[in-house]
């Protein structure tokens, strides 16, 4: 499954940010020196839309973009993946998608794939599933929520959904300690994903 391939750049991608401040002592204790306070850099959140213009969503700043080839037995399929990391924060905003051949696309049922989708992202990942539920794209497409932890303390919250043959993976990955200053942040990028079909 294409989860794989997401692997390696998840890991590249997800940097551990953090400041470290330097005290600075003076020889003769004459002056006082304010303490150093680090700013988080607020990202400037804007809505992307990739160059073949199929979805939508906002990102902080404008992603990243990798594209990666995987040979999987309904032959070769290509990866897209879009991703943003703010400075000074421990979170990845990732969308990932892949084109089914036709015929497989056609014939599949979409919460097979769905299910499919989520067995390798634990496995993969070697995460235990937290929660899981349901869910439809604005214009009523199939989908399926997951979050997940793996063994690193890494949270993982996934919204996938299959549409016009196409698997989109919307996730956002972060630490236990930034996903409860992060949830709101989250949950409004993970809300302001949209499908847009194509004619």
């Amino acid at each position: 499954m294409t989860v794989k391939s997401l692997l390696p750049l998840i890991a590249a991608t997800f940097i551990c940010g953090g400041s470290i401040l330097v005290e600075a002592r003076q020889p003769k204790p004459v002056a006082v020196v304010k303490p150093t306070v680090s700013k988080t850099v607020q990202p400037r959140w804007k809505v992307y839309t990739p160059p073949d213009g199929r979805f939508t969503i906002l990102m902080p700043g404008n992603p990243n973009r990798n594209t990666q080839f995987q040979k999987t037995y309904m032959g070769q399929i290509t990866l897209e993946i879009f991703f943003a990391q703010p400075p000074k924060q421990e979170v990845a905003y990732i969308v990932a998608y892949n084109d089914f051949p036709y015929s497989y696309g056609q014939i599949t049922d979409p919460q097979a794939v769905l299910n499919n989708a989520r067995d390798m992202a634990l496995k993969t990942t070697k995460s235990n599933l937290i929660s899981q539920r349901s869910i439809r794209s604005y214009n009523n497409h199939p989908g399926k929520e997951i979050e997940y932890i793996n063994s690193g303390g890494k949270i993982t919250i996934n919204r996938m959904y299959v549409a016009q043959g196409r698997l989109y993976q919307v996730m956002a990955i972060t630490t236990k300690k930034q996903q409860k200053t992060l949830a709101k942040t989250i949950t409004g990028y993970l809300n302001s994903f949209n499908v847009v079909l194509k004619n």
